[in-house]
């Protein structure tokens, strides 16, 4: 229990350190606040007119898509946070206190929750300003939430492998957003599915980010969901089991060598 403790306290520590970080580069605020803002403004009022969504008003479609990925990318802090902290040789200072190891990660993946619980209030205040509206019960938006902050969390562990991986911070957000910005968009995110080429059609219908969006819209508007939900969480586990190893691989390697 005292090396659990240990634990515990240190991933505290710095889970609020990397916290601490965002108000003293505010920056860093803009990427996961203006910019998913900016998408739901330009979508909605410059697009939406543009594109059919039957049997929904395109910010009701629009919005839960516009979450998933903005969770999806709620991890890049931790990107550029990691490759910095190597790049600097903090980790090494790291190594030299009496601090149980892999609390460098997890103290940063517990903060990207803090922060996508804030970036998931700022999209339900601008959505609902720009007209979306729940249509599902309460427990399910609550369990809609829960599921954001699941994928959120998922995709944090992505994020820190591709932050030990890359050279440098401006190389961790360039990987991050080509591996993963392409895939947001070949989903049913922003349109359809059924309005893309044919041939394009069965890549987005089994694109892992259409399953975790088509569950977001059930739990928010009450559409059948199918397997759509439990997809999604299986996906989230699938994902973190792949990538909070090799994450724990890659530190050890980065600290040892």
């Amino acid at each position: 229990m005292s090396a659990l403790r240990y634990a515990v306290e240190d991933t505290l520590v710095l889970s609020k350190r990397s916290l601490l970080r965002i108000p003293r580069q505010p920056d860093l605020l803009l990427g996961f606040t203006v910019q998913p803002i900016m998408f739901v403004l330009l979508f909605v009022y410059v697009f939406g007119g543009a594109i059919e969504t039957p049997g929904f008003d395109y910010v009701d479609f629009l919005m839960p898509g516009i979450i998933v990925q903005s969770m999806a990318f709620g991890g890049f802090v931790t990107a550029l946070g990691l490759s910095e902290d190597l790049k600097k040789g903090l980790i090494d200072r790291f190594r030299s206190l009496p601090m149980w190891g892999p609390a460098v990660l997890t103290g940063r993946i517990l903060a990207d929750i803090g922060t996508n619980v804030i970036q998931l209030v700022i999209m339900f205040a601008v959505g609902i300003a720009a007209g979306f509206r729940f249509s599902a019960s309460a427990p399910k938006v609550v369990a809609g939430i829960a599921l954001l902050l699941l994928l959120g969390y998922a995709f944090s562990w992505v994020f820190a492998f591709i932050g030990l991986i890359a050279s440098s911070p401006e190389a961790s957000n360039a990987y991050g957003f080509t591996i993963i910005f392409p895939l947001t968009f070949l989903s049913s995110a922003f349109v359809p599915v059924e309005s893309m080429p044919s041939w394009l059609e069965p890549v987005a219908e089994n694109n892992p980010f259409t399953t975790m969006v088509d569950a977001a819209r059930a739990l928010f508007l009450d559409t059948p969901a199918g397997n759509d939900v439990w997809g999604a969480v299986v996906w989230s586990f699938v994902i973190i089991a792949v990538f909070a190893p090799l994450s724990a691989w890659r530190y050890r390697r980065a600290v040892t060598r």
